[in-house]
């Protein structure tokens, strides 16, 4: 009885499946794979945008990565040079040891100088040049009818840059007077 039970509820036959009509079928595989080629496409190039913007990270880590030490180290640089410009012409001159101790002190600068510029830290040549608020901090004004209106004619303190970016803005007076030039 049981067995007739289960018969008695047992599931239609399932229908046999439709045949897709070949005619039918080529167009939507031509939209499928033009779908999935775009698709690719479009993963492919986002793979390589990847890689480029990974590249510039990285390149950019290692040559901006120091940059807080190298700020930290312009003072060192700084100190060296008023080391060297508060020796008296008159000591200088009249002795052999205040020389030589000169000497030693400026191929130290030049030589620092020299192992900033290897990590691509240059110093802002400022003077005589037109102001520019991205590369210089003035400090004040200098009336002098000599130079054009916006010329750095005083550096107070050397700028520095990293790369392509300032390290540090050059501290400078800028003049005040003569009508600006025409010329850049």
């Amino acid at each position: 009885m049981r067995d007739a039970k289960l018969t008695d509820h047992a599931e239609p036959a399932a229908a046999p499946e439709a045949q897709p009509d070949p005619s039918n079928a080529a167009p939507n595989l031509e939209r499928d794979n033009a779908e999935l080629k775009d698709k690719l496409l479009r993963a492919l190039a986002d793979m390589e945008n990847l890689r480029r913007r990974t590249e510039k990270e990285v390149a950019d880590a290692r040559l901006y990565g120091t940059s807080a030490l190298a700020r930290d180290m312009l003072g060192f640089a700084d100190n060296l040079r008023r080391a060297v410009d508060n020796i008296p012409r008159e000591l200088r001159e009249s002795s052999e040891t205040v020389r030589t101790l000169l000497e030693g002190i400026e191929l130290t600068e030049r030589d620092f100088l020299t192992r900033l510029a290897r990590h691509k830290i240059k110093k802002i040549e400022a003077l005589g040049a037109k102001f520019d608020p991205h590369l210089h901090e003035s400090l004040f004004e200098v009336p002098d009818d000599s130079v054009p209106n916006g010329t750095v004619v005083k550096v107070v303190e050397d700028g520095y840059t990293i790369g392509e970016r300032v390290l540090r803005p050059a501290k400078v007076g800028v003049s005040r007077g003569a009508a600006k030039s025409a010329t850049p």
